[in-house]
């Protein structure tokens, strides 16, 4: 059966998202018998569909965080290290779990869409949103408390002081990450690409404004950095929301439905191991940061890491959209029952992203002197952040395959063996390394950041390879056609 006659007993799939989604197995049979370069180049266009536009909308929103900090690094020394405190710890630890737990929708969106029950993704999202919503309610008290538990990880005082205060400022900030991060992963899952970037593109022009106008004219000072942050990630938040219900994803919105509050529990458990999974390697580098602020001259060291853990973030969104498209296209294959076409995305992903990578850490290690001048003019802090430039370039470079791996993991529906995997891997052998290199050896910063990379995110790396490379993605094809009934039983269509 031809790919234009399954259209045409389905009228109400749309030719475009059809020729563009390409999910299946026909078609990818013949694929097959294209000669090699011909296929990279068909999967390239495929994977850059997704990637590219989810690359702008991630680097426009991880740049609302850099330029928060470059605006509270020109205010001083202490403003930066709160900050940076704020965002990389108190923001990042409930961002890595929610953004973590949005991720199971990667998996069963992207599956459903496979398999061409459109009707699920949007049950699947609003019980997304509850299960998201819950879990912020719950964590709000990591907000409130903010400073004694900064100063009971040891944080200097006046740091853990005023980085509270600015935790406080972003409460707003953190319940818009329930709502936005599904909205996202729902239309990713159908190819919607381009509205997440324009929307990312028209909150970063108001976060931009809202920044110079409450720091520079209101003089806000600190607490205007933190409340910018806000206004811009609702912004993206009811974009996203007003294209999804207002008539842009006709197939997959159908309006709200009761049928979001069934099954809430099993949807939960999924969710969390999706959760567990990301922010055990989200969280991983918040305590490096954490471990330095322990140091002698922490102020400085933390200053310096900071920039560091920031210019590797604002690079890591090239990977990390690297992890949707292979999410989304793994997922999508896989629910089409096409397992051969799910491991040629792999390695096209794979690839591609290692090549990218590999240009970051030429450009790192080129340019390491004036790499952190952006976000200060201090001179102490300048020194630092070169000479911790070359494990600021092979951490890019681990990081150009290690999130494409967890893609895969994602669209496959691995979530809990991975979670497993990033719990040993960071927290039994990485952050104990960190510790002795830096305290043991008395190699400070640079001694717990070599230590975490080379015994938990290489490791981590090598054994997700492995993993991926003995799949077999026949099996996993079936699984998937399996889950979908699982998940679908209880639904109308």
């Amino acid at each position: 059966m031809s790919g234009k006659v399954r259209v045409e007993e389905d009228p109400k799939v749309p030719l475009l998202d059809y020729s563009i989604s390409t999910v299946g197995s026909e078609y990818q049979e013949d694929d097959q018998d294209l000669d090699l370069l011909r296929r990279v180049w068909i999967e390239s266009k495929k994977l850059w569909h997704i990637v590219g536009p989810a690359i702008f909308s991630r680097l426009a929103s991880y740049s609302m965080f850099v330029i928060t900090q470059a605006f509270a690094g020109h205010l001083g020394d202490l403003e930066l290290a709160a900050v940076s405190i704020a965002t990389n710890v108190i923001v990042g630890f409930d961002f890595g779990l929610l953004l973590g737990m949005a991720s199971a929708l990667e998996t069963l969106c992207g599956q459903a869409y496979g398999a061409k029950k459109y009707y699920m993704l949007g049950v699947y999202m609003q019980r997304s949103w509850i299960v998201l919503f819950i879990c912020c309610v719950l964590l709000l008290p990591l907000y409130i408390f903010a400073t004694p538990f900064l100063k009971l990880l040891g944080q200097p005082t006046e740091v853990a002081e005023l980085a509270g205060v600015v935790s406080l400022c972003m409460i707003p900030l953190h319940f818009s990450y329930a709502f936005q991060f599904p909205l996202q992963r729902f239309l990713q899952s159908q190819l919607k690409t381009g509205v997440i970037a324009w929307v990312a593109l028209v909150a970063l022009v108001v976060h931009v404004f809202v920044s110079w106008l409450f720091v520079h004219q209101l003089q806000f000072g600190v607490i205007g950095t933190a409340i910018t942050l806000n206004f811009s990630w609702w912004v993206t938040a009811l974009g996203l929301f007003g294209y999804a219900v207002c008539g842009g994803c006709p197939l997959t919105w159908t309006g709200f439905s009761v049928e979001a509050f069934s099954g809430l529990w099993e949807f939960a458990k999924l969710s969390a191991s999706s959760g567990l999974m990301l922010c055990l390697e989200n969280w991983y580098y918040r305590i490096l940061i954490l471990m330095t602020g322990n140091l002698i001259n922490a102020e400085i060291a933390v200053d310096a890491l900071s920039i560091c853990m920031t210019i590797n973030g604002w690079e890591l969104m090239i990977p990390l959209a690297f992890f949707a498209g292979t999410g989304v296209r793994v997922a999508n294959e896989l629910g089409a029952g096409n397992g051969k076409g799910a491991k040629f995305a792999t390695m096209v992903s794979v690839m591609t992203s290692i090549v990218i990578g590999l240009f970051f850490w030429l450009l790192i290690m080129m340019f390491h002197n004036q790499i952190a001048l952006i976000f200060t003019s201090s001179k102490p802090v300048l020194e630092a952040v070169s000479k911790l430039s070359i494990l600021l370039a092979f951490t890019v470079l681990l990081n150009s395959v290690q999130p494409v791996l967890s893609g895969v993991a994602v669209g496959s529906g691995w979530q809990s063996y991975v979670a497993y995997i990033n719990l040993g891997c960071y927290y039994l052998i990485g952050v104990p390394l960190g510790f002795i290199m830096g305290w043991g050896f008395h190699q400070g910063v640079m001694g717990i950041w070599a230590g975490m990379i080379s015994g938990g995110t290489a490791v981590q790396t090598l054994i997700l390879a492995i993993i991926t490379i003995r799949c077999d993605w026949k099996n996993e094809a079936e699984k998937a056609s399996m889950r979908m009934k699982k998940w679908g039983e209880s639904e109308r269509r």
